[in-house]
Order: C-alpha cells, then sequence, then structure tokens
C-alpha cells in the first residue's frame, strides 16, 4: 500500500481484472497483462507509480474503472451477452 490507494503491478492487476471478468461471464473471460498495458497505452488506466524495477503501479480503483470501461466490448467479442 502506498499513500493508503491499494497498488497492483502488471500482472497482479491483471489476475484482479479477471476476477471481476470471470464473475460476469461464468469463468470465460480473461485479462492479461498485456491487456493491462494496451489499457495504459490507450488511456484507461494510468499508473501511479513505480515498483523497484521501475514496472508500473496501478490504483486498485483505477483497474476497476479501466476494467468496467471495457468490459461491454470485450464480453461482446467473447460472445457473451452483456447483463
Amino acid at each position: 500500500m502506498t499513500g493508503g490507494a491499494l497498488l497492483y503491478t502488471t500482472p497482479e492487476a491483471a489476475a484482479q481484472a479477471t476476477q471481476w471478468r470471470r464473475l460476469l461471464s461464468a469463468g470465460a473471460a480473461e485479462v492479461k497483462p498485456a491487456t493491462i498495458r494496451k489499457w495504459a497505452s490507450r488511456g484507461h488506466l494510468t499508473p501511479r507509480g513505480l515498483d523497484e524495477h521501475d514496472h508500473p503501479l496501478y490504483a486498485h480503483a483505477d483497474v476497476a474503472r479501466a476494467e468496467l470501461a471495457t468490459r461491454g466490448r470485450a464480453l461482446r467479442l467473447a460472445g457473451i451477452p452483456e447483463t
């Protein structure tokens, strides 16, 4: 924890977003670390710091917002109707 915010590395952010997506897709949807990097490059997700290896760290709330913002399209592409 840094400054009161829970921060995730790219793989940790992907694992958290995968948990949220799987709740809505009966376990079918996965968010990979490359997806987290793509969200960041597209402006859906802003790094809030760096880890000891100078890799970006993402805030829990920011990962949740990025997952929500991209959820509909991702589920449609996977053939899963939105709920």
